[in-house]
């Protein structure tokens, strides 16, 4: 008899075959490696039971100089800062018109349909319109926050009123109609993007025209100071002044140049991204418009990088006096992304990564090419961490840490066979930094709704792969908050790792989370082993129930080619996840199991699916004696 100890290579290799990886783990879900060995992920909390509007895609913290911490939350259909569990919209107005008597109603067929007149803006269905004084008439006073549902023409739309008209009226008297920035989509749409169609109405800066308006909405945000600078992709910048309080909306940045006393008109229309170099004090616009003296450009530049003068997010207009300026960039034909690091401002195109360094007068900022022939697959697809950046390309990974290099990954050909190509802008990438990962989540081939349900993570300190699923549309790591923080598709942000369960919704749910190794040899590989007991080594540490427990199941066959064979146990299973085996209920105190397992060749599995449940792995001990050769 011998004691074989069960030790594997942490991470997870799927590069070849199942046998060609012997001595490694091969699946897993909901799983990480610490210290080179798995245990369960953390699980999640509501950071409130509150839901915001719309598919959250942006997420950023700051905090005030009285301690206030405040979260910028960005979605399809809102902006919000949420402040003590508390969401409040400071969606910006696009447009607002004063109009007298814009309402009609539709009775008596559609008695709470009514009939909105405003000749000078056309919203689309979805959009949100604020009504303010308005008067009563008919049973019906349209006040307050309502949704677009139908677009009659270029003059008029309808909303629902509260209350059913009970005659065929116009009227409401003098109205202010505010219409908020409009909604955008929630997933990515083929055939509308840079190059492949308008993306604005008339004037940069105007309502989205049909194609653009169902655009994947990717917010981009930054604290400058207290104050909060924030654009949706391929629209204008706004700005939200901390000090007019929660319940202001966030401003066009060029209307409040203009308030300032400076030339708005030179605010940029529109860009990719906006970017707020804190240490520095600029705000930068990823992509824009020209600056040119005397009148504006209009016509926007993907490749053109516009900054503001230091400390003045009000001035873009070059002078002698000032450091405002603009860089186009030639390598690429659009700006990607950006992400600020300690020293510099790295710069994605379709093509190449630049470094944007601070200089000083009188050229400000100083360009230069990290490398050429490189790709990135989404605008968010990067992070840094450490002062180490990493991000997915459109067919792998990489890492730039005073170079680029390509960044090994043991599971390249597994997650990037696995992406649905089409929905590669919903890819976000996020770090949590407590257990030195970083995490990139994705839409796969598999899900239902064109969604983001997986995700695949990078542990830079052990140089390991992990993947899973898990249903995301943001992250940010802690910054000022005690936890990491996700969005997800009920509408919430999640504390991560912030407990054992899912609690993203009022009733806890059991975490399934397991990892299976690739097969190993028993004994010596040529001799069938016969395996009579197990001693499991596992740790609890974290559970908060009183008899956590962990399945191990053990799934013996003949060789490679063959299919794992049912070992001679009163509990044997089948199904679509590992056909045949024997599965062995581990509890906290459990000393040894007793198996009749018969073979050349075994796969090793852990799982757990109750609730309360933590566990870490350790080196769990088969028993062997040889058994013949056939």
């Amino acid at each position: 008899m011998s004691l074989q100890k069960l030790q594997f290579r942490p991470g997870i290799n799927r590069e070849g075959t199942d046998y060609s990886n012997e001595g490694g783990w091969y699946d897993c879900d909901k799983v990480r490696f610490r210290s080179g060995f798995p245990e369960k992920l953390g699980g999640w909390t509501q950071l409130t039971s509150t839901q915001y509007l719309g598919v959250c895609r942006n997420l950023w913290s700051w905090s005030s100089t009285a301690g206030d911490l405040y979260l910028a939350v960005g979605t399809n259909k809102k902006f919000y800062i949420e402040l003590g569990g508390t969401y409040f919209d400071i969606t910006p107005y696009i447009q607002s018109d004063v109009v007298e008597n814009p309402f009609t109603t539709n009775y008596p067929d559609e008695p709470y349909k009514v009939t909105v007149t405003d000749i000078s803006y056309r919203p689309e269905a979805g959009d949100f319109v604020v009504f303010a004084n308005a008067t009563a008439f008919s049973n019906v006073i349209i006040d307050g926050e309502y949704v677009v549902t139908d677009v009659i023409n270029s003059t008029s739309y309808t909303v629902i009123s509260e209350n059913p008209a009970n005659s065929a009226a116009t009227g409401g008297g003098n109205v202010t109609i505010n219409y908020e920035y409009p909604v955008g989509g929630d997933i990515y749409t083929v055939g509308n993007g840079w190059g492949a169609g308008p993306w604005g109405r008339g004037a940069w800066g105007s309502a989205y025209t049909s194609g653009v308006g169902v655009q994947l909405r990717l917010w981009s945000s930054s604290n400058f100071g207290v104050n909060l600078v924030l654009a949706p992709r391929g629209g204008p910048i706004y700005y939200w002044v901390q000090y007019t309080g929660l319940g202001t909306r966030a401003q066009s940045l060029s209307s409040l140049a203009n308030t300032a006393g400076f030339a708005g008109e030179y605010v940029p229309i529109a860009t990719n991204q906006v970017v707020a170099s804190s240490i520095q004090e600029f705000v930068i616009a990823m992509g824009a418009n020209s600056y040119q003296e005397g009148t504006p450009s209009t016509s926007f530049n993907p490749m053109l990088v516009r900054w503001s003068d230091q400390v003045n997010p009000f001035q873009w207009v070059p002078e002698i006096t000032n450091q405002s300026g603009e860089f186009l960039l030639t390598s690429g034909s659009y700006i990607m992304g950006a992400r600020t690091t300690r020293q510099e401002i790295l710069i994605w195109t379709d093509s190449t990564l630049y470094s944007m360094q601070y200089i000083g007068s009188p050229y400000v900022w100083g360009f230069q090419i990290l490398m050429d022939n490189i790709s990135i697959i989404s605008p968010n697809a990067m992070v840094t961490v450490n002062n180490v950046t990493y991000w997915m390309g459109k067919e792998k990974f990489y890492m730039y840490s005073g170079r680029v290099e390509t960044l090994p990954c043991s599971l390249r050909q597994f997650v990037f066979q696995d992406i649905n190509q089409n929905q590669a802008f919903q890819i976000f990438c996020g770090s949590n930094e407590a257990y030195n990962e970083v995490w990139w989540f994705y839409v796969s081939n598999e899900s239902v709704g064109n969604t983001v349900d997986k995700y695949v993570i990078y542990n830079y300190l052990d140089r390991v792969w992990y993947y899973g699923t898990m249903a995301r549309t943001a992250w940010l790591d802690t910054g000022t908050r005690q936890y990491p923080l996700s969005a997800d598709y009920n509408n919430r942000i999640l504390n991560q790792e912030a407990s054992v369960d899912d609690e993203a919704l009022d009733v806890p749910v059991a975490i399934n989370a397991y990892v299976q190794s690739s097969d190993f040899d028993i004994g010596d590989g040529f001799n069938f082993g016969f395996v009579w007991r197990i001693l499991p080594d596992v740790n609890f540490n974290g559970s908060n129930v009183n008899n956590p427990q962990v399945t191990m199941t053990v799934r013996p066959r003949q060789n490679s080619g063959a299919p794992y064979t049912q070992a001679d146990s009163p509990q044997v299973i089948s199904d679509d996840n590992y056909k045949y085996g024997s599965i062995y209920n581990i509890q906290l105190f459990t000393g040894q199991v007793y198996t009749r397992l018969r073979g050349r060749q075994m796969a090793f599995r852990i799982e757990s699916t109750g609730l309360g449940t933590a566990w870490q792995l350790g080196s769990p001990r088969i028993d062997i004696r040889p058994d013949g050769r056939r």
